[in-house]
């Protein structure tokens, strides 16, 4: 087999190792391919490896040879899958392998919220704490977890683990899902979205990308949030009218917000949430080392299954 990887950079910049590949044939690993480039790259390639580089009909009929797609992470937007479907190359990605980490990072932003670690240590540092007449002092106001309300918009497996990593503060879960509006699980409560913006002091969405979803979080979404809410988006950018959600910020209709991800990647210049409150990582939720290592062995065992004739997480 010749497996050829296109923008492995950014699940490998260098501190895993690609070596795995090699039981399976010939192997070429490049950190980033421009469009332009895709076919010469690829051109006898058996197996096409991506993340973010787009796959269409003009590629994989110039790819005599491509028998599989593997895609680097869970979404497969980028790849043309009833073309692949209509020509018979297999398209797999990487489930439910970030779930941890994702949820990982959603309180990673709720604990800056309610503590605002780093703010107090410069003030610290910039000898606040040497100047202060009392024994201690906040810079910001402060606020326990317990008792608070979280509202999760998406149930899959990271909203529920968003929950469970909830209910160990104390806290109230709401939950809303396609399928789910009522009811309860072990963590959360299921409501309508209506109800949870209403009620909740945190809000954080885990949809899909869909036509649904799309620019859901907007003006009318935030005004029916508390004042006091803060809004936390680690699913896709599109999700949000970062405009409205800018507006919602400067105006007091939401305490506060964080996004690890914007509606165009890398970040546009002019994207509306810059020098905002708002704050912004780059696309890292799926990053811990252990979760890229996690990615890859599942595509290691994606190839595998493929070659033994047996597919698995099949798009």
């Amino acid at each position: 087999m010749n497996i050829v990887v296109l923008d492995g950079n950014c699940v490998n910049p260098g501190d895993l190792s690609w070596d795995a590949l090699s039981q399976f044939g010939e192997y070429k690993v490049y950190d980033r391919t421009a469009p332009n480039l895709v076919i010469e790259r690829a051109k006898d390639a058996d197996i096409l490896v991506t993340n973010k580089v787009v796959i269409d009909k003009n590629i994989m009929d110039n790819l005599p040879n491509l028998k599989l797609i593997c895609i680097l992470a869970t979404g497969y937007n980028t790849i043309d899958t009833e073309y692949a479907r209509e020509k018979g190359i297999i398209v797999s990605n990487i489930p439910a392998y970030s779930t941890k980490a994702v949820a990982q990072l959603v309180f990673a932003y709720i604990l800056k919220f309610a503590f605002n670690v780093e703010i107090h240590s410069k003030s610290v540092h910039d000898g606040d704490w040497v100047t202060c007449p009392d024994f201690c002092y906040q810079v910001t106001p402060l606020f326990e977890l317990q008792n608070k309300t979280i509202g999760i918009i998406g149930y899959g497996s990271i909203g529920k683990q968003v929950a469970k990593i909830a209910s160990a503060f104390d806290m109230k879960v709401l939950a809303t899902s396609k399928s789910r509006t009522s009811g309860n699980d072990e963590y959360a409560d299921f409501a309508d979205i209506d109800t949870i913006l209403a009620n909740s002091d945190i809000v954080s969405i885990h949809t899909p990308l869909t036509p649904e979803t799309t620019g859901m979080a907007n003006a009318e979404f935030f005004a029916k949030m508390k004042n006091t809410a803060y809004f936390i988006n680690t699913s896709r950018g599109p999700v949000v009218n970062e405009q409205d959600l800018r507006n919602a910020l400067d105006n007091g209709i939401i305490a506060g917000a964080a996004v690890d991800v914007l509606s165009q990647e890398p970040c546009h210049p002019n994207n509306p949430l810059l020098g905002s409150s708002c704050l912004i990582t780059p696309h890292i939720a799926w990053a811990p080392v252990e979760t890229r290592q996690r990615l890859m062995d599942i595509f290691i065992e994606n190839i595998r299954a493929f070659i033994a004739g047996k597919p698995q997480n099949t798009v």
